[in-house]
C-alpha cells in the first residue's frame, strides 16, 4: 500500500474543524499537524495544534496544507505566504477578485515549485464545474445560480471584520418568482441580485453605534452592495439560541435549446445540513488531486476547471471506468 498523503490544515474555526473530521473518512490520508492563530493552550482538545510560525519547519513534512480561513483578511495573506512551502488548497470565494488573487497565487507556487488549487468547495468549486458543463453542452442558453436558503460562511465572516461587531450570522434567500422563472421556456434576465436577498443578525460591541455599522454592511462591495439586505441588531442571548446552525445550498439551472430548437434544462442541487462540514468534504476530495498532480511536476495556480474529475476519487483510473463508467 502507498504511504499515506500527509495533510496540514491552516486555520481552526468551523472550516478547519470540518477538514479534520473529513479525513477521518479518507484512509488514504493523514493529518500532520494543525496550524492556528491562537495559542494552543485556547483549545480543549486533543489534536495537534501549533502556532503559525511552526509552519515553514514542516517543509518536506506535510504534502498539501489546506487554508481553512476566511477570504476577506486571511487568505489574500495566507496564501501568498505558505505556498512558498507548501502546496495548497483553499476556498476563496470573492468572485470578483479572483482573477487578481490567482495571478498573485500562481507567481508564489510557481517560483516555489508548488501547486495550489484556489477557490473550490461548492461555489465557487462544484457550482462553477456545472456552469461549464452547462454552456458547454447548451451554447444556445442560459445558466441561473441561485444560493440558499442558508447561512454564508464567507459574508458571516466578512461582517465580523467589521470594527464593533461581536457576533455575526448572514443568510441567502432565494427569490422564488425568480426561481420559477429561471426554469421557464422563455429564458428572462435575470441579475443576480434581484435573484436573492440578504438577511444579516449582528451582535454588537459596546459603544459602537447600530447605524454606521449597519450602512457598512450595506455599502460593503462584493458582498452586499448590490443585493437587497436587511440588518437585525440583536442580543448575544438570541444569537447564540438561533443561529448556531450552518444549513445552506443553492442550484444552478441551465436552460437552452439544442440541434432543432428543442428546448432542454439542466439542474444541480444541493440541500446542506451543515455548510463547513460540505465545504471541508470537498477541500479534502481536492487535495488529493493536488497531490497526485504535484506528483507529476504540475506547479503553479490552478482552479477546479484544471482537475481531472478521476483524481479526486482515491479508487483507480481502472477501478473508476469498472465501477462508475
Amino acid at each position: 500500500m502507498n504511504s499515506r498523503i500527509k495533510i496540514g490544515i491552516v486555520g481552526y474555526g468551523n472550516l478547519g474543524k470540518g477538514v479534520e473530521k473529513s479525513l477521518q473518512q479518507n484512509p488514504d490520508m493523514e493529518l500532520k499537524a494543525i496550524f492556528s492563530r491562537r495559542s494552543p493552550d485556547y483549545f480543549s482538545t486533543t489534536s495537534n495544534i501549533l502556532s503559525m510560525e511552526e509552519i515553514p519547519n514542516f517543509k518536506d513534512k506535510i504534502d498539501v496544507m489546506i487554508l481553512c480561513g476566511g477570504s476577506a483578511k486571511d487568505l489574500p495573506v495566507q496564501s501568498l505566504e505558505i505556498a512558498q512551502y507548501f502546496s495548497t488548497v483553499d476556498s476563496f470565494d470573492t468572485h470578483a477578485e479572483i482573477p487578481q488573487y490567482f495571478e498573485a497565487v500562481n507567481k508564489i507556487a510557481t517560483q516555489n515549485k508548488n501547486l495550489s488549487l484556489i477557490s473550490t468547495g461548492w461555489d465557487p468549486g462544484l457550482f462553477s464545474i456545472i456552469r461549464v458543463l452547462g454552456e458547454s453542452i447548451l451554447p444556445k442558453g442560459k445558466t441561473y445560480t441561485f444560493w440558499g436558503e442558508g447561512l454564508s460562511q464567507g459574508h458571516s465572516d466578512a461582517v465580523r471584520q467589521i470594527p464593533g461587531v461581536k457576533l455575526a450570522a448572514q443568510y441567502t434567500l432565494p427569490n422564488q418568482q425568480a426561481l420559477r422563472e429561471a426554469k421557464l421556456k422563455n429564458q428572462p434576465d435575470l441579475d443576480i441580485p434581484s435573484m436573492h436577498n440578504r438577511k444579516v443578525y449582528v451582535v454588537l460591541k459596546e459603544n459602537f453605534c447600530s447605524k454606521e455599522i449597519e450602512k457598512a454592511i450595506k455599502t460593503m462591495p462584493h458582498y452586499f452592495e448590490p443585493y437587497h439586505t436587511e440588518v437585525f441588531f440583536i442580543e448575544e442571548e438570541e444569537f447564540l439560541k438561533n443561529h448556531q446552525n450552518m444549513p445552506h445550498g443553492g442550484q444552478v439551472i441551465r436552460t437552452g435549446f439544442s440541434q432543432e430548437n428543442h428546448f432542454q434544462r439542466m439542474e444541480f442541487l444541493l440541500q446542506l445540513e451543515n455548510n463547513p462540514a460540505f465545504t471541508s468534504s470537498v477541500l479534502v476530495a481536492f487535495a488529493r488531486a493536488v497531490f497526485r498532480m504535484n506528483q507529476e511536476n504540475k506547479i503553479g495556480a490552478i482552479s477546479v476547471f484544471d482537475v481531472p474529475l478521476g483524481l479526486l476519487s482515491p479508487r483507480s483510473a481502472e477501478d473508476l471506468r469498472k465501477t462508475f463508467l
